[in-house]
């Protein structure tokens, strides 16, 4: 089963769709409730990340016996340095993100903390492209 959602900067009345329609369709399949939180915390954390970066974006999730593969493939300004933006607590979140309660830094680390295998692929000036991956076991 594959499923897609657009997502578009500075939505942030619908930052979580996706992740909540991910989450209903998991729990109705009967994946692992501690799974489906792995999954819905990284998602949330990865959609969050275009709406408050990017310009726009599109998340393909593709649902298989095995496991869950999401992909986020955003245009927007991409990561200059994904190892520092790795690190728990660095943003570059804008002023008014931080005032609405995002950009702490942990977006990144919270997604992998919280999937089995996660690779980011950027292009300055372009966009970011991040693929994750969780088993269902």
């Amino acid at each position: 089963m594959t499923l897609q959602f657009n997502v578009e900067g500075g939505d942030f009345a619908r930052a979580g769709y996706a992740s909540s329609q991910i989450k209903k369709i998991l729990k109705e399949i009967g994946v692992d409730p501690d799974v489906i939180k792995h999954v819905v915390v990284a998602l949330y954390e990865a959609e969050v990340n275009i709406v408050a970066h990017a310009y726009h974006g599109v998340i393909t999730a593709d649902i298989e016996k095995e496991g869950i593969r999401i992909v986020l493939d955003d245009a927007g300004p991409g990561i200059p340095d994904i190892p520092r933006a790795m690190e728990r607590g660095y943003s570059t979140a804008s002023p008014e993100v931080r005032e609405m309660g995002f950009g702490a830094g942990m977006g990144l680390p919270n997604m992998k903390d919280n999937t089995d295998s996660l690779d980011i692929e950027s292009v300055v000036g372009k966009g970011t492209k991040v693929t994750m991956y969780n088993k269902f076991e």
